[in-house]
Order: structure tokens, then C-alpha cells, then sequence
């Protein structure tokens, strides 16, 4: 009777604390067509404190939707883009030496930033995207002696075009997996397209968007996500859909088992499990429910599954893996 009690209590303080979500999203569309979904999952790895990789065509609007969400947060927004012969110094920053006072000084690079937007991040040698993904996984930066904390909120959002491979550094899978999601955007609907024309033409797209939330509020809402209650048997659930991805031939998908070549790492337990009180959050419940973590699953898998020359011989993708794994485990 207790519990119930609690987490309807807990149920209304984040009902009271998600109120802005409605208005972000309100605000955001001003000069964004759809893409309802890539917002909801820029909003989601702001809220759970996890990285997203994106990979999408040009001219989908990813580089507006970030920063347009950075806007509508009052964060700094920084883009950078990837070449080939870009250096680690080119992101963190480097010692700068002053002849005048005969000393050395620090310049920041542009990574101090609460939103970095990581344009095509695998057209960057393996050394710029190493120097990239350490601040992304210990939120700090050393400059010669000096250790700097990034600023709070952070969140990288790297880009990846998937029709282009020649003169690109693909990210290895130990890197990949230290983003929290893959999202994969899709071209907008023949309805969505004729209303972006349209606000292009109008000159809607260059609207002012207005600050609806502080990055203060931002880190009260994130400690409001940890507080979410999740239940064993939702644990559970999550731990049975990483392992079935690990050994499919346990849980009865041998059918699986020649098409994978490694499952998720614990980090996708982990951030299943974030990304899932993220979601309810976002869909003001404090508490998670097995639809939260189905609706993020092929976000956190995506990039964790290794498929086999036989999968690809047959033409199946990762997504087809991941939704018989979500269709023959159990939901409690």
C-alpha cells in the first residue's frame, strides 16, 4: 500500500516537473516539419544524460533541430564539422604561447559547449574522434596541464551520412557503443515536405526561438528521471532482451543465432534502462512501463548488434533482428 502511495506521489511531482516538455516541442515546431520523432530523442539524450548517433540524407533537418532545441534550453550551441584533415586541437583547444608576457595560455576549443553538433563525424581520422568520444564519456578536457570540466547540460549529437563511405574513417563498434542511441531519420511525407517549402519560402524557418527552460532546469529534471521507479520485472525484461541478443539460442531463436555476431554490451542494458525512465518522463509517468522499453529498443540496439555475411546475404537488417527478439521475449 506504501509503494503505491509513493509512486503516486512520485507520479504527480513528475507530472508538475515535465510541463515544459509540451511547450519545447510546440516552440520547436515553429520552423520544424515533422521529425517529431528525432526531436523526441534529442529531448530523451538531453533528459538521460546520454550521447546520440544520427545518421540520416542530407537536408533533414538535423543540424536546425539541434539547434533549435539548444535555443529553446538557453544552452550554447557549437557545430562542428568533420574533414579528414581536421586535428584533436581543432576540438579541445590547445596551449597558445604569448610573446608579449612570455608564457603560455590556454585556448578553448569549440567541444565547451552545451549542445555540439558532430557533423559527419566519420570523415575524421580515428584520433579526432578518439579526442571527441573521451570528453564525451569523462565530461572533462585536459589542455596541456590543466583539466577543464565541460559544461552542464552536454550533449553530442554526431551525424553520419550513410550514401557516402569514400574518404571516411567508419567508427569502430567499441565507440560506437558509447553512444547511447542510434537514431535513423527517414525523408518527411509528401504533406511534410509541401508545409517546408512553404515555411521556407515564408522565411518561417528563421523565426526566433524563444528560451522555454534553463539548463538549471534541465539538470533538475534529469534528477528527476533517476527517480522514476522501474520495477524488477521490467529489470528483468531488459536484461532478458540484451542476453537474447547475446545468445539467441537460450531463449528459443536459433533461428537467430547464424545472423549475429555479438549482442549488446552491458552499456545497452544500462542505457536501455536510463532511456526508458527518460521516455516516461517525457510521457509524464513516473513510473516505466514494458512500452517504454520497446519503444526505444531499436534506438539502443541498433548500433550494438553485429549481423553476420550470412545476414547480409539475405538481406536482413538489424531492425528485422531486434523486432523478433522484441516479439518472442516475454512482456511482464
Amino acid at each position: 500500500m506504501q509503494a503505491s502511495v509513493d509512486i503516486e506521489a512520485l507520479n504527480q511531482q513528475i507530472t508538475l516537473e515535465s510541463k515544459f516538455i509540451d511547450d519545447l516541442f510546440s516552440e520547436a515546431n515553429k520552423v520544424i516539419v515533422g521529425q517529431e520523432r528525432m526531436l523526441e530523442r534529442l529531448l530523451l539524450g538531453l533528459l538521460a544524460n546520454g550521447h546520440i548517433l544520427l545518421e540520416g540524407l542530407p537536408g533533414l533537418a538535423k543540424t536546425l533541430a539541434i539547434k533549435t532545441l539548444a535555443s529553446a534550453v538557453g544552452g550554447e550551441f557549437k557545430r562542428i564539422q568533420f574533414t579528414p584533415d581536421l586535428l584533436p586541437a581543432d576540438i579541445v583547444g590547445t596551449m597558445i604561447y604569448n610573446p608579449s608576457e612570455n608564457e603560455f595560455s590556454v585556448r578553448k576549443g569549440p567541444i565547451f559547449a552545451n549542445f555540439i553538433l558532430a557533423d559527419e563525424i566519420n570523415r575524421a581520422p580515428a584520433k579526432v574522434q578518439s579526442a571527441l568520444l573521451e570528453a564525451m564519456e569523462e565530461r572533462q578536457v585536459t589542455i596541456g596541464k590543466e583539466t577543464f570540466k565541460l559544461p552542464e547540460p552536454f550533449l553530442v549529437l554526431a551525424t553520419q551520412n550513410p550514401i557516402e563511405q569514400e574518404g571516411t574513417y567508419p567508427l569502430p563498434e567499441a565507440q560506437t557503443d558509447r553512444f547511447m542511441i542510434k537514431v535513423k531519420i527517414d525523408y518527411p511525407s509528401k504533406e511534410e515536405e509541401l508545409n517546408i517549402v512553404r515555411k521556407s519560402l515564408n522565411g518561417e524557418t528563421k523565426q526566433k526561438i524563444n528560451k522555454i527552460i534553463s539548463t538549471k532546469q534541465i539538470l533538475r529534471a534529469r534528477e528527476m528521471v533517476k527517480k522514476i521507479y522501474i520495477d524488477e520485472k521490467i529489470e528483468k525484461y531488459i536484461i532478458d532482451l540484451v542476453f537474447a541478443s547475446r545468445f539467441p539460442k537460450d531463449y528459443g531463436l536459433d533461428n537467430l543465432a547464424p545472423l549475429i555476431t555479438y549482442g549488446g554490451s552491458p552499456r545497452a542494458s544500462i542505457n536501455l534502462a536510463t532511456a526508458a525512465k527518460a521516455h516516461a518522463f517525457i510521457k509524464r509517468r513516473g513510473y516505466v512501463i514494458p512500452d517504454d522499453v520497446r519503444a526505444i529498443s531499436h534506438d539502443v540496439f541498433r548500433h550494438r548488434l553485429g549481423i553476420s555475411y550470412e545476414a547480409e546475404a539475405e538481406n536482413i537488417s538489424q531492425e528485422e533482428i531486434i523486432t523478433n527478439i522484441l516479439n518472442e521475449i516475454q512482456v511482464p
